[in-house]
């Protein structure tokens, strides 16, 4: 039987968080203009997160590794996966991903988020692009 996972408050987040060593901030940009929204890094890596409606944690911003101080979104390309940013892109390699993996393992569990079977496998992707053909989406 499937054990249900008790929702955590958002201010009772942030004590976890703190307490397990992520470095908890206020986000830049306001996090999708979200008022009182953190961000949350370790490893290297990001997410925005801000309280609902209802009080409970929410990801704004999905966790990526961080690159000039912007959250770096995972791509796929099907030969190779790439962090991209507004202005950068970079190939990922095996300890980004690593690193990537990790921290968002640990942030959901400290939220009290859902753990997907197909996301406790590996690192999935933000964006996916396999077609080669320019312009075709």
């Amino acid at each position: 039987m499937a054990k249900k996972s008790q929702q955590r408050s958002f201010n009772d987040v942030l004590s976890v968080l703190g307490g397990q060593r992520f470095d908890v901030a206020p986000a830049q940009d306001g996090a999708r203009r979200t008022p009182n929204a953190f961000q949350v890094r370790k490893y290297g890596c990001a997410a925005d997160i801000a309280a609902a409606p209802d009080g409970t944690p929410e990801i704004l911003v999905r966790p990526g590794i961080l690159l000039n101080g912007e959250i770096a979104r995972l791509l796929d390309r099907g030969y190779q996966k790439f962090f991209k940013t507004s202005k950068l892109e970079i190939p990922a390699t095996a300890d980004h991903l690593r690193s990537l993996h990790e921290f968002t393992e640990e942030l959901k569990e400290a939220i009290g988020g859902l753990s997907l079977y197909n996301e406790s496998l590996g690192t999935t992707s933000d964006l996916y692009m396999y077609d080669r053909v320019k312009g075709r989406e």
